[in-house]
């Protein structure tokens, strides 16, 4: 048992979610890092060794995609901590293809990590959040806010999350639980190389997608050669993690505040049309 305040991180093996890990550690705060695979906790485990937080990280599997398994760590950190004080939804991942390129398996496979994950773990961590007076933290993503060309299935289930969690927040509060969505921009991370891309394979199957595609990819590895690094991206979690009233939206930078922004004043669609369809041609 600890008297600290515990913080339990989805997908900390790398980029946003190791970051986030180890900062909340140099918080102050007992950081529960999880992830599907603990056998790659090394970058973490080397991180915080060099930061001297080591004492406050405490490694655990956990799968978002597995009920079984987000009972299970929660079970381990209350038996072990005896609480816990804030969730912070970070695991995800990418899809790339527009429709015609993707399965139906495909659209639900993106929609379980990355919008049903969120839902499974906020719920199963709601009660110890409720006993504790805690928070939920959820990064989603502009494209949660700005659909995006060829990100149909990930840009549909980051809406999905921040609609839910706007949904949720007003809820959470009357029961003493904050709700906050961090909208991350490009981040130079392992995120965009975990999706496994075969960019020659991807161009050889789109048929008359093909130039739209090789423009928005174009387009892409230029915007993350201009990416914000994890720590960067992760400072705004911290803030949001230990402020006393979060604010239920925060971006990352002030290029993420800007985007966002076209479509939150974009009353018609034209703003992010306009904007969106110069990404493909």
């Amino acid at each position: 048992m600890t008297s600290e305040k515990t913080v339990l991180i989805t997908g900390t093996s790398s980029g946003i979610g190791l970051a986030v890990a180890v900062a909340a550690a140099q918080a102050g705060w007992t950081s529960v890092a999880t992830m599907r695979d603990t056998a790659k906790a090394g970058a973490l485990l080397k991180a915080a060794a060099e930061l001297g937080v080591t004492d406050r990280i405490r490694v655990k599997r956990l799968d978002v995609a597995e009920a079984d398994s987000i009972a299970a760590c929660l079970d381990e950190v209350i038996t072990e901590h005896g609480r816990l004080d804030a969730l912070v939804n970070n695991a995800g991942a990418a899809r790339v293809g527009t429709l015609e390129q993707l399965s139906l398996d495909d659209v639900r496979a993106a929609m379980e990590v990355n919008f049903f994950g969120v839902v499974a773990a906020t719920r199963a961590a709601l009660p110890h959040l409720r006993a504790s007076g805690g928070r939920v933290i959820t990064v989603t993503s502009v494209g949660g806010a700005v659909g995006q060309p060829f990100n149909e299935a990930y840009c549909a289930a980051k809406f999905a999350v921040e609609g839910f969690m706007e949904s949720l927040a007003p809820v959470a509060a009357t029961v003493g639980v904050d709700v906050t969505v961090v909208e991350p921009g490009a981040v130079a991370s392992e995120f965009v190389a975990n999706a496994g891309l075969d960019i020659p394979t991807l161009l050889a199957a789109a048929g008359p997608y093909a130039p739209a595609l090789q423009a928005y990819l174009a387009r892409t590895q230029q915007s993350f050669g201009n990416a914000q690094t994890p720590a960067e991206a992760a400072a705004p979690i911290i803030e949001a993690l230990t402020a006393n009233r979060p604010a239920f939206r925060v971006q990352t930078s002030a290029w993420a505040r800007e985007f966002v922004a076209t479509s939150l004043a974009d009353l018609d669609g034209s703003a992010v049309q306009s904007l969106t369809r110069d990404w493909v041609r």
